[in-house]
């Protein structure tokens, strides 16, 4: 069965994700390190993990399976839920799979070395009503794909 897992913390989309899981059936576990609320939904599990570095996507990457899909803008989480089976996508509808991952993580990795070099000192473009459109459309397209 699917699990949609939201990386939660920051996740601009969490109500795009939980209506889209809805209309699959699909359970939706939220990871996040503090309260957050959810909606009053039996498929939806709201999953608090202690405080920390990578705790909340260490979560995710250590139960995620093939056929599941992740919401997630942390390039190495997507990478790593990727290598056991599943799409992840960014807030934006970027789709992260096999074929598209080595290069997401060679530009987030080229952009980190820039801004520590003093190179890029602003940060990604605003989240827009294009993307949260972007990404209902591409949340879709997974869960249709994975639910067949």
């Amino acid at each position: 069965m699917t699990i949609l897992y939201i990386d939660a913390d920051a996740c601009p989309v969490k109500d795009e994700a939980y209506a889209v899981a809805a209309r699959f059936g699909v359970p939706v576990k939220v990871v996040a390190n503090a309260f957050l609320r959810v909606p009053p939904d039996p498929t939806i599990e709201r999953v608090i993990v202690p405080g920390g570095l990578d705790v909340a996507d260490d979560w995710i990457a250590e139960r995620v399976a093939p056929g599941d899909v992740v919401v997630t803008a942390d390039v190495p989480l997507a990478d790593r839920c990727v290598k056991a089976g599943a799409v992840a996508l960014a807030p934006t509808g970027k789709v992260f799979d096999a074929a598209s991952i080595g290069m997401a993580r060679a530009v987030r990795d080229l952009m980190s070395d820039l801004r520590e070099a003093g190179a890029v000192t602003g940060g990604p473009r605003p989240f827009s009503p294009k993307d949260r459109s972007a990404f209902r459309a591409a949340l879709d397209r997974e869960l249709r794909r994975a639910t067949r």
